[in-house]
């Protein structure tokens, strides 16, 4: 098939770069050129915008930060890719949205005249390289079913959740709920080790009990080493639960524990984490929230946590 990748981040050129492999024809876009070469050298076609390199792909693929993102790469007035799209073509936003974009999204596609579908995944870096994303989707199961030869190119589930927004509220509540355990994960490591427990023997433990989740024990054993790769960046987990209060509010549900660990990932933004992986949230857990004490929590951290 003829393909578009728009924004080839972490897992967008990844995703492209499988696409290759399986034989489709690709042309990508990305607002910086780094990414673009090593695609370039294994047979892909550089579009210098959106609208280029969307025109005559019969499938186009978009994975971004956020709405903003989302709104630039599809939606320019004069660069989007919406102003190329072809009747008939499938739009795939696979970025990690809030559901009232998805929908607004949505029926600007089919204005053109093309099909939607919204498929955010599951997994990270290692799961694209392999093909082993797991993608939530949104749409018609008619154009769902279209799509699903391409999708299992980039990995081997696709569940179909409902129609446009169910998707990426549940990825948003995916994304929740996997940071609600990391968060508490760390704070538990530092109680076990204060209390006298040693940190291996606990943490090899705490793996094989089922209440801890096969992605909580990559990060457990992440936290362990001490290892702050950036699989899953903080400044994106921070991101993904402002949408998910965001989402909550808009159907009038409070939602007081995801309100506490998003003060948590936003305290280590403001701390200098942002870039770091979701792991590195564990640094704010070992501290003393006394003033004054050594290792005590910067301000911001303070302020979050409700001490002084």
């Amino acid at each position: 098939m003829r393909v578009a990748v728009l924004g080839l981040g972490a897992m967008g050129s990844r995703m492209a770069m499988r696409l290759l492999r399986a034989g489709h024809t690709v042309a990508v876009y990305n607002r910086s050129p780094a990414p673009i070469d090593a695609l370039a050298m294994a047979g892909a076609v550089h579009g210098a915008t959106p609208r280029i390199a969307a025109a005559d792909a019969e499938i186009v693929i978009a994975m971004v930060r956020d709405n903003e993102a989302s709104r630039a790469i599809w939606c320019d007035h004069r660069d989007g890719a919406l102003k190329s799209i072809d009747t008939g073509a499938i739009a795939i936003e696979s970025s990690t949205l809030t559901p009232g974009w998805a929908s607004e999204l949505a029926t600007r596609v089919r204005i053109t005249g093309a099909a939607f579908l919204e498929a955010p995944v599951v997994g990270s870096r290692p799961q694209a390289d392999n093909g082993q994303l797991i993608h939530l989707v949104g749409g018609s199961s008619d154009v769902f079913d279209r799509a699903r030869g391409l999708l299992s190119a980039l990995g081997g589930t696709a569940y179909h959740v409902g129609p446009v927004g169910t998707a990426a509220t549940l990825k948003l509540a995916v994304n929740t709920l996997f940071g609600a355990q990391v968060a508490a994960l760390a704070e538990m490591l530092v109680l076990l080790r204060r209390s006298g427990c040693d940190p291996v023997v606990t943490a090899e433990i705490l793996a094989a009990l089922p209440v801890t989740s096969p992605a909580a024990k990559g990060a457990l054993a992440m936290m362990l080493a001490k290892s702050e790769a950036p699989l899953f960046p903080i400044d994106l987990v921070e991101k993904d639960f402002a949408y998910t209060l965001g989402q909550a509010e808009a159907v009038s549900l409070a939602l007081p524990i995801a309100a506490a660990v998003h003060a948590r990932f936003a305290a280590a933004k403001a701390d200098g984490l942002a870039a770091s992986n979701i792991t590195a949230v564990a640094r704010l857990s070992d501290v003393d929230p006394r003033p004054g004490q050594p290792g005590s929590p910067t301000a911001a951290f303070r302020k979050a946590i409700g001490f002084g």
